[in-house]
């Protein structure tokens, strides 16, 4: 069982990470979300992930998949059978219900591509870190730029 963290003495110090002390309340919640359908997440090289969704049953036209801020939210929707006769089954274990899965996006990471391949939902994601938060290499002169800038000035 889960106790609650009270987090409040945190949020007077740390100024700016708004963002981060929401994501912690989101973990902490017992928000429970259905194990409908499954999924892996695989790391396939660096900044390169794959969600890979067991949606056996369910045709493209039936999903829908939405990238918006830093959520990915995968939908399925089961159409309403055209055919009125009713299956009578001694056994059901596909699963044929509609689901909304949810996952939580990194800074910076993109939705590339997805596919259906043997009744499996591919996604593939990829961080692009833009270019002014890579490191940079920072050159020695020598001198500083105030140096220089107080020895033209003189001459």
């Amino acid at each position: 069982m889960r106790t609650a963290t009270d987090f409040s003495p945190l949020y007077r110090s740390f100024i700016g990470f708004d963002h981060l002390a929401g994501l912690i309340d989101k973990a902490s919640r017992a928000d429970k979300q259905s194990s409908y359908p499954p999924y892996n997440v695989e790391l396939l090289a660096d900044d390169k992930y794959r969600i890979t969704m067991a949606i056996a049953g369910f045709a493209e036209e039936e999903l829908d998949i939405e990238s918006k801020e830093s959520t990915l939210v995968v939908t399925g929707t089961k159409a309403a059978s055209a055919s009125k006769i009713e299956r009578k089954f001694l056994h059901q274990g596909i699963a044929e219900r509609n689901f909304e899965r949810k996952f939580q996006l990194g800074d910076h990471v993109k939705v590339i591509a997805a596919f259906m391949e043997h009744g499996l939902l591919h996604i593939d994601l990829e961080r692009e870190i833009p270019e002014a938060l890579k490191p940079r290499k920072i050159a020695i002169n020598g001198k500083s730029l105030l140096e220089k800038t107080t020895l033209e000035a003189e001459s």
